[in-house]
């Protein structure tokens, strides 16, 4: 268990993620700040008197500032605008990256010694303005994104074969985005390759359906976008942290030359431990794999340099 955990952004996938923080018992104290006047005390106040029917003895606090939650562990930022109909992640790099610049430096004032794991979209070009406007190593700066993508993936997987999705082993890499790279040759069904048990003509739509999976939920609800898979997400690394589990989870890490791609935000299969990224685990990929990864991880670098140059 940590001493405290801080949670950037109120809103559902903030909130959503400070209750469940709350629940797992994964910190004595969580912290949940916004620039909304009253919105994370009510939120914070409300969960915390959850408790006693939960089970749980945190203490959630509410704050507009960055004091309360000095010297936290770990921070999870999901400040930001969401999506809406029509708009893609990368429609909301501007507005979003001013977000996230500020909630970095605020975070390396009172907590330098922190890991951050970023929520924010678009979520690796974020991860990268959280790191430069940080300095904190890339050790401690992760994104959530192949834990939420791996887990439509794996439902979607679930509901075409009729099968438990516990039996269901499966990773996403790549950009949170249309290019995301799930991987069917490391797909099994407690330990059956699916392409035994998934024909490929009912395997390609599961793919896109994985990769406009958040699109999906946007377009159903009009008014915002998913939050209780990503916050679920989201906490689950933190948990790998929290209790040094050494989980295999798929995050998006700053690469120096793995899967021969250097000085970019891409989501591979990270080894999360209490000190952040401890190992990222490079794999055997089918060359079509590794065409679509690279494919990926160069429409992030484009963002990137879209950032630097504004």
């Amino acid at each position: 268990m940590l001493n405290k955990v801080a949670v950037v952004g109120a809103g559902n996938v903030g909130a959503t993620a400070a209750q469940r923080l709350a629940e797992k018992h994964l910190a004595r104290e969580v912290i949940m700040i916004d620039v909304a006047e009253g919105i994370p005390q009510g939120k914070a106040l409300d969960q915390w008197q959850s408790g006693p029917i939960e089970g749980f003895d945190a203490r959630v606090r509410g704050s507009q500032g960055y004091d309360e939650a000095r010297d936290a562990e770990v921070f999870v930022v999901t400040a930001g605008i969401a999506r809406k109909p029509g708009m893609s992640r990368d429609d909301l790099v501007r507005t979003n990256a001013g977000i996230v610049k500020s909630v970095a430096e605020n975070i390396a004032r009172v907590a330098p010694k922190s890991i951050i794991i970023v929520v924010s979209n678009p979520l690796d070009v974020m991860c990268y303005v959280a790191m430069k406007a940080s300095g904190f190593p890339r050790e401690r700066v992760l994104g959530m994104a192949g834990v939420l993508d791996t887990a439509r993936y794996r439902m979607f997987l679930a509901e075409a074969m009729d099968v438990s999705v516990e039996d269901i082993q499966a990773m996403v890499l790549g950009g949170h985005g249309d290019t995301m790279v799930p991987l069917i040759s490391y797909t099994t069904v407690s330990g059956i390759p699916v392409t035994q048990l998934l024909a490929e003509e009912k395997l390609r739509p599961i793919v896109d359906r994985t990769r406009n999976g958040g699109a999906e939920i946007v377009a159903f609800l009009k008014t915002g976008s998913a939050y209780y898979a990503p916050s679920a997400a989201a906490v689950q690394m933190v948990e790998a942290i929290a209790l040094d589990k050494k989980r295999i989870l798929p995050c998006s890490a700053w690469l120096t030359g793995e899967y021969g791609l250097r000085d970019v935000f891409c989501g591979v299969p990270c080894k999360l431990g209490r000190a952040g990224l401890e190992r990222i685990v490079e794999v055997t990929l089918t060359d079509a794999e590794r065409a679509e990864l690279h494919k990926s991880a160069e429409a992030v670098r484009e963002t990137q340099r879209a950032v630097d140059a504004a």
